[in-house]
């Protein structure tokens, strides 16, 4: 079977990063990597002609994937009129090398040909001299759309929203309609539809392209427009757009003001790209990761990345250590304690981190509030319980035919199955509780159940141990 076009795509991008990672080897049998200069001029050439070939999206994974000297030397070839949509492309903590390693003048000038919304978006990262030449050498209407994409939250609609767009009027016929879109350079990416507005630039509905193109060029765009159209404001919830685009298969949504006047639009390739950042998030969060880290940062960003996470995780350590101190003599008298033990433990952790991500997701997806708490507790208690005395017995039988002891078995089962209850309970109110504290449901939360987990399953099994055992 022959690759797909999108695996033929994704093999022809590690064939040119195997290149250029092939001639920096090359470039370091003579010595360091310091400068242009250690480059043969012929490799130079033949890698600044490829990297013009290039999307913009492959230099910025081929970026991605040097170390910083590298990199650098790689980002001085790229042509300075592509500076602006890599930038756009790249990881935030590549984008800050790369920015970093830019005069002031370079930066304006790879941002100034950006639109609006893209500009909003590299803004957080530009030095603030930057942003006001920016800022300066946009006209009268692009200031006012820049000033009013950086006004929106990053995680609302405004700040997914773009002002490129077609409008047209409903009394003209699909004849004018055609003949305009003609007149333009260059239609906005992902235009399927066209916005249907009056004389005050009330949106009134949309006009599929297919409709355009298929019917009568003398029919009215108003009699074939479609009125019931899904519409956005710029203070709804980029999540609730995202699932409004994966619920009705949009490709484009029209975003209005509380007045219904036209403001803006949400395409599908940026719902995706909030989509992607928002799991990479999720998953760097309970991970106990701050932010994403470059993974070619220095020693002491990546420390200060990771270090307050573990520096939790060495205190939940100290406490689980202490637990298992208070019941070193039960250990003394009965050794098969120390190596049943980390099962109760790790089974639990591995249970309350099932709960946590089902918990987690339905919150994000909106499925679950604050009231549904109390149904919550209870089902996946249930659950827990029967799959603490399914596998608890299961194990609780291991531990007969080892040990030969009936009443270590029950004790295993006992355990497991409270250990489990443990980690379902820890497992909703965790999420729960941030939820309603207003904060992020996913950051540390695989962290904090872990730890109770642990801490929790050494302490029941050692207490059973000691109560039935000794």
């Amino acid at each position: 079977m022959p690759d797909s076009g999108l695996e033929h795509d994704l093999d022809s991008v590690q064939e040119h990063l195997d290149e250029v990672q092939a001639l920096f080897a090359r470039a370091k049998e003579f010595g360091p990597i310091d400068s242009v200069n250690v480059i043969p001029p012929e490799d130079l050439v033949a890698l600044r002609a490829k990297l013009d070939t290039l999307h913009s999206a492959d230099v910025a994974l081929i970026l991605e994937a040097l170390p910083l000297d590298e990199r650098i030397i790689v980002w001085d070839l790229v042509r300075a009129e592509s500076h602006g949509d890599i930038l756009l492309e790249v990881s935030d903590a590549v984008r800050d090398s790369l920015i970093a390693s830019m005069d002031p003048d370079e930066l304006v000038a790879a941002t100034e040909q950006l639109d609006a919304d893209e500009i909003a978006d590299l803004a957080p990262d530009l030095p603030r001299d930057v942003l006001d030449d920016v800022y300066q050498s946009l006209a009268v209407e692009d200031r006012e759309q820049l000033r009013e994409a950086m006004s929106y939250p990053e995680d609302s609609v405004g700040a997914l929203m773009d002002f490129e767009m077609v409008t047209v009027r409903g009394d003209v016929t699909l004849e004018v309609a055609l003949r305009y879109l003609r007149r333009l350079d260059v239609l906005p990416d992902h235009t399927d539809q066209l916005f249907v507005v009056d004389r005050d630039e009330r949106l009134d509905g949309v006009l599929p392209i297919n409709k355009l193109i298929v019917n009568d060029p003398e029919v009215l765009v108003s009699t074939l427009m479609m009125r019931d159209v899904v519409k956005l404001t710029p203070g709804d919830k980029a999540q609730d757009a995202a699932q409004a685009f994966e619920r009705y298969d949009l490709v484009s949504a029209p975003v209005v003001d509380r007045n219904d006047r036209l403001i803006g639009r949400v395409t599908v390739n940026t719902v995706v790209d909030f989509i992607r950042d928002q799991s990479e998030s999720e998953l760097l969060s309970q991970a106990g990761l701050r932010e994403e880290e470059d993974v070619f940062a220095s020693v002491w960003k990546s420390l200060h990345n990771r270090w307050a996470w573990l520096a939790l995780n060495l205190i939940t350590a100290f406490i689980a250590s202490r637990v298992i101190g208070l019941f070193e003599g039960s250990i003394e008298k009965l050794v098969a304690l120390a190596a049943l033990m980390p099962i109760v433990a790790g089974i639990g952790g591995n249970s309350g981190n099932q709960t946590i991500t089902m918990i987690v997701r339905a919150i994000a997806l909106g499925q679950i509030e604050v009231e549904h708490a109390a149904r919550l507790f209870r089902k996946e208690i249930v659950v827990s319980m029967l799959n603490g005395l399914l596998w608890g017995g299961i194990i609780g039988v291991v531990a007969y035919l080892l040990y030969g002891s009936v009443q270590l078995g029950l004790v295993m089962t006992l355990a497991m199955t409270l250990n489990l209850m443990l980690a379902a309970l820890m497992g909703v109110a965790i999420p729960m509780t941030m939820l309603k504290l207003g904060r992020d449901p996913a950051v540390g939360s695989s962290v904090l159940v872990t730890a109770v987990t642990d801490s929790g399953g050494f302490f029941i099994f050692l207490g059973l141990a000691t109560l039935f055992l000794l």
